[in-house]
């Protein structure tokens, strides 16, 4: 750590808001550190998530906490994200405790009592990560502010009051009013809760710095706290974020801009926004590749002028079915088979395209009727399959990770799509023009990834060739170092490492009126 000696503390970066920016910030803030040399990890205590990944040791986390890891260059571990809920509709959610299903709980029943049975947990996961590491990067959900959630939280000032650890609140100045919610935030906390703010961090600013200073010191004259920095709006780092779309329906999927095509024809994916979408972001290397424009859909007729549709995944595969069914689209993707025209489905996509689905266990709506155009069957089983397979697809080697509780028969096809390269199939189905599997992150694999596009565009009849040199993993390194760019050109880099050290200064004012 340029010989400063090694950090042995921790962090915590709360928000005003739910997507304030506060994943991004610990990601940018591990990559800055892990290029100091300190021996980093993040960790977040409850995230509530569609969008997860399975770690080497087949734990189930969030997918915003392995892209943390991966920015602080280790290796994900469901140390990292002890408590991960699953949203199955508006009032329950799968609870995921230290990686593996544990059962639904309806949010009035978690936060009446199982919440608060869980904080030694996540106070020992954190201990351990601490033990271990030079520093742990915290992430906060929603508001440290939400004081009727107070009594059972585990994730803001809950865990910091716990682990004695600093706060620094984000705030995204591009939604307004930042300067409000950061005195807001501050004035709801009780005394004790206060103690352990520390200052803030302006996020998404645009514009001339100097007329964003003198606020800033009012700010700091009101609370008696500084501001650690004011990071710029930076295109394009929307990077595995948890809570939702970060685009509009019908809204590109990427903000930067890529290269363009390698061929004559570009190539168009539309991705229905079923209910319950989860892990959205399967298409984000097809964005990547210059050439393909992606887009979130929500009516049939945007379904007409694509080159391919993807059905994604899903925690409500039955729900998403009849939504399909209500809309239109299922009928406008059966007309896309018959014609020849290419459809993916991804783990619930995929089910959906099956011939029938049973399930006892999601949904308990019992035999579905599927979109019938895989000769596929599902049926649901209570145990959850979590798994990081390898294998052979379209004679290039594939990687992917499994998150679902389907279990699918597959009654005939053209070939699977997943294989050992030896003659054993491992997943998947085909037939003709469509493709379903129920590996997440398949895509991700470059070859196979370019090979799977090419016969899109043959299907397609389109004149578009995939470009050569388009390494997925390499992009995703460029957007974690610009995060931590964003860290070590805009933030007081000095300040926060002396937090991260030292703890919470001493002597921080209270701001009245206080918790109620």
């Amino acid at each position: 750590m340029n010989g400063r000696g090694k950090t042995a503390g921790g962090l915590l970066v709360a928000g005003t808001t739910s997507d304030a920016g506060k994943s991004v910030v610990t990601a940018g803030i591990c990559r800055w550190l892990v290029r100091q040399g300190v021996k980093v990890a993040p960790f977040k205590a409850q995230n509530m998530s569609l969008n997860s990944f399975v770690t080497r040791q087949g734990a189930e986390i969030g997918r915003a906490q392995a892209m943390q890891a991966a920015a602080a260059r280790v290796e994900p571990t469901a140390l990292m994200n002890p408590v991960l809920l699953k949203p199955g509709s508006d009032r329950s959610s799968q609870v995921v405790l230290l990686g593996k299903p544990v059962g639904e709980l309806s949010a009035r029943g978690y936060h009446a009592g199982r919440q608060e049975q869980l904080l030694g947990t996540v106070t020992d996961c954190l201990a351990e990560l601490r033990r271990t590491h030079d520093a742990v990067i915290c992430e906060g959900a929603g508001s440290p502010a939400e004081i009727n959630l107070r009594r059972t939280d585990l994730v803001n000032m809950g865990l910091a009051r716990a682990a004695r650890i600093p706060v620094v609140v984000v705030g995204d100045i591009d939604r307004g009013g930042v300067f409000a919610s950061f005195f807001g935030t501050i004035a709801l906390l009780s005394k004790e809760d206060q103690a352990l703010v520390a200052g803030y961090l302006v996020n998404k600013f645009r514009g001339d710095v100097t007329l964003l200073e003198p606020g800033l010191e009012m700010l700091r004259g009101l609370t008696g706290r500084a501001t650690y920095g004011v990071l710029p709006f930076a295109h394009g780092l929307g990077i595995d974020e948890e809570d939702g779309l970060r685009v509009s329906l019908r809204g590109a999927v990427r903000e930067s801009v890529v290269a363009p095509p390698a061929g004559e024809d570009v190539l168009r994916v539309a991705v229905p926004a079923v209910p319950l979408m989860s892990n959205f972001t399967d298409v984000d290397a097809l964005a990547a590749e210059p050439g393909v424009v992606v887009r979130f859909v929500d009516r049939p007729e945007e379904l007409v002028d694509a080159d391919l549709v993807v059905l994604p995944g899903t925690r409500g595969t039955v729900r998403a079915l009849a939504w399909l069914r209500e809309r239109g689209l299922a009928d406008a993707v059966a007309r896309r088979a018959a014609e020849g025209r290419p459809v993916l489905g991804i783990c619930g996509g995929y089910q959906m395209l099956g011939e029938r689905i049973e399930d006892d266990v999601e949904s308990r709506a019992g035999a579905v009727d599927g979109l019938g155009l895989l000769p596929v069957r599902v049926r649901f089983a209570v145990e959850k399959t979590l798994a990081r397979p390898s294998g052979v697809a379209l004679s290039e080697p594939v990687e992917g990770y499994e998150i679902h509780h389907g279990v699918a028969q597959v009654l005939g096809g053209d070939a699977a799509f997943m294989s050992d390269g030896q003659g054993r199939d491992l997943d998947g189905c085909r037939v003709g023009a469509v493709w379903g599997t129920h590996w997440h992150g398949s895509l991700e694999s470059d070859g196979f990834r370019r090979a799977f596009l090419r016969e899109v565009a043959r299907a397609a009849g389109r004149r578009f060739v995939p470009a050569p040199d388009t390494r997925f993993g390499a992009l995703r390194e460029e957007q974690l170092d610009r995060l931590g760019d964003l860290i070590e050109e805009h933030a007081d880099t000095g300040a926060l490492l002396r937090l991260i050290e030292e703890g919470v200064p001493e002597g921080l004012p209270f701001v009245p009126p206080g918790a109620p």
